[in-house]
């Protein structure tokens, strides 16, 4: 092989590599961070909305910096299990995604949502932005008329985000076998069964009707 063809190569491995950049770089992908009770649910529900880029299951809203889930889940932090939302901006909108989001949870319950009940599992909003705020307010407006019901989640400014533990990361996919009160099965099998034991998508259904995006016929 001749010296240039290496040289050539190399240029060309360069330019494609630098046109992917360009191209990853203008997608307008931005955040959305939305409470609506339990975060693998959430998490499960928007991972299935195209473009959705990727999804975090996490705490905010309350005072401990760095909390734990098991903090969290005892009460007293003041936060809420929320899930954050990468998106492609020229896919889908930020009003739509409230607009979805609506549709997935049970946003008339101010004290937790479905059989998981407490101050971690109210429904809220954080925004981040002046634009954020605006098309949230609209959003709820609009859904309140249609259920002809008083809308009780909050509209919140978006403070710190904490990760929650890689162990709640993507639950309702994996493959992990886990001890749970349904036996030792697959974190994937036991999701399935705790959001049908909490009755999620039949409150849900009972709400928006065919509506309700998510939410499996019963």
């Amino acid at each position: 092989m001749s010296s240039a063809k290496p040289f050539l190569l190399i240029v060309a491995i360069l330019f494609g590599f630098a046109l992917h950049l360009s191209s990853v770089q203008a997608r307008e992908i931005r955040t959305a961070i939305f409470a609506g009770g339990c975060f693998w649910c959430v998490e499960a529900d928007f991972d299935k909305v195209n473009g959705v880029v990727n999804t975090t299951t996490g705490f905010i809203g309350g005072t401990v910096k760095n909390p734990t889930y098991k903090q969290v889940s005892r009460g007293g932090t003041g936060h809420y299990e929320a899930v954050r939302i990468r998106f492609d901006a020229d896919i889908v909108s930020y009003r739509q995604l409230v607009d979805i989001f609506w549709r997935s949870v049970d946003p008339v319950d101010a004290d937790g949502q479905f059989c998981d009940r407490g101050d971690t599992y109210r429904t809220a909003l954080f925004v981040e932005n002046k634009s954020q705020r605006a098309d949230a307010q609209a959003s709820k407006a609009a859904a309140s008329a249609v259920l002809k019901r008083k809308i009780v989640t909050k509209i919140l400014p978006a403070g710190a985000f904490y990760p929650a533990e890689k162990y709640h990361q993507d639950y309702s996919y994996s493959k992990v076998r886990v001890i749970t009160r349904f036996g030792w099965v697959t974190k994937a099998k036991a999701y399935k069964k705790y959001r049908t034991a909490c009755g999620r998508d039949i409150r849900v259904r009972a709400l928006w009707g065919d509506a309700a995006p998510f939410a499996e016929a019963s």
